[in-house]
């Protein structure tokens, strides 16, 4: 069933709370036009997150709750998930301020998964004070692979530029050995389908980069695309997916190649957010592709150095909120054509036989 759309409820954890999560959301939401278009429910604690409110002179309401079932539609719902104080230091790198973003990630996800919530749109944590041992994860992108069903893919969106990344968070020395045709065809099966079912695009056309210089140079550089990457294209193109390529990297963003294609698949990292970052002008949004839920996250990191400052740019946090909404309204006209596919009856049938 679909939803109106200030029906539509958008988790979001906090982040790390010395950074600049709190102020991208907080400005996001002081736009009372964002409250027609989703209802927020913030997962922190409203005393705190009034006093980063304060501090920043925001003019943002916040509406403390203490069950979702509680949230009030056109308001800022904050779901108390802790009572105690946190010490707010900012641009301060702190363990204990790491806890209490990934209590809040945790809690959000879990809703998520029990679909008290419909997407998620995460603020930015730091990679390095949330490891302990009840969380030993790289980011948001691995926790949400392990909870939810599907296999993630990191998808980078502004508009019609879709990056995705062969591999993520591998050192570059590893991912020659990552890449493997079985992960190239899992990786691109599934961002052709993110493609049909949250975007929309029937038949998607996706371009891979090619791992080394000149994509090797037909082997002259390295022998990975020619004997990885080109078969494992072509057992996609045989199986009706519109993949090619391996294209050179330092060529393909500048001649701007990438505009002929719906999505582009990176090797690794950089290979691909070098270019994203560069083309999107700070309005790109981290998309989690491959789940049976919708995640969105800003592309950019805590920025301690302008933390508390009310210096922050929200154009991402927003843009990030939109897409989820989008992706949120596509995967469910998808779901619904797939369920309901067009029937005609036996009678119909002989009639048009007739004519």
């Amino acid at each position: 069933m679909m939803k109106k759309a200030e029906n539509i409820i958008v988790g979001i954890s906090i982040g790390d709370l010395n950074g600049i999560g709190s102020e991208v959301i907080l400005k996001t939401f002081e736009d009372n036009r964002m409250l027609e278009m989703c209802t927020p429910v913030i997962f922190g604690n409203v005393k705190i997150l009034s006093f980063i409110k304060r501090n920043l002179g925001s003019e943002a309401s916040l509406h403390g709750i203490d069950k979702i079932e509680q949230l009030v539609k056109g308001k800022i719902n904050v779901l108390n998930i802790w009572r105690e104080g946190v010490d707010i230091n900012f641009g301060t790198n702190d363990e204990n301020v790491g806890k209490y973003a990934i209590k809040s990630f945790v809690a959000a996800t879990q809703a998520l998964k029990e679909g008290t919530i419909d997407v998620l749109v995460t603020a930015p944590i730091n990679k390095y004070n949330i490891q302990s041992e009840d969380f030993k994860f790289p980011g948001h992108t691995d926790y949400l692979d392990q909870q939810l069903e599907g296999n993630a893919l990191m998808l980078m969106v502004q508009d019609n530029l879709r990056v995705g990344l062969l591999t993520d968070h591998v050192p570059v020395n590893d991912v020659s050995k990552h890449l493997t045709e079985k992960l190239i065809l899992q990786k691109i099966e599934t961002i052709n389908k993110t493609l049909i079912q949250d975007f929309s695009i029937n038949k998607p056309r996706i371009a891979v980069l090619g791992l080394n210089p000149h994509a090797g140079d037909n082997g002259v550089i390295g022998k990975e695309d020619d004997e990885v990457i080109k078969p494992a294209i072509k057992k996609l193109f045989n199986k009706g997916i519109l993949a090619f390529g391996p294209y050179s990297a330092d060529g393909f963003f500048g001649s701007g190649q990438y505009e002929k294609f719906d999505a582009v698949i990176a090797s690794y990292h950089d290979q691909g957010l070098i270019p994203f970052k560069t083309l999107s002008f700070g309005m790109g949004v981290n998309y989690t592709a491959g789940l049976n839920k919708i995640r969105t996250s800003p592309d950019h990191g805590t920025a301690y150095e302008i933390a508390g400052k009310g210096l922050a740019d929200h154009s991402s946090f927003k843009e990030a909120v939109y897409l989820a909404l989008d992706v949120y309204n596509s995967r469910n006209e998808y779901l619904l054509i797939s369920q309901k596919p067009l029937k005609i009856n036996e009678k119909q049938l002989l009639t048009k036989k007739g004519e």
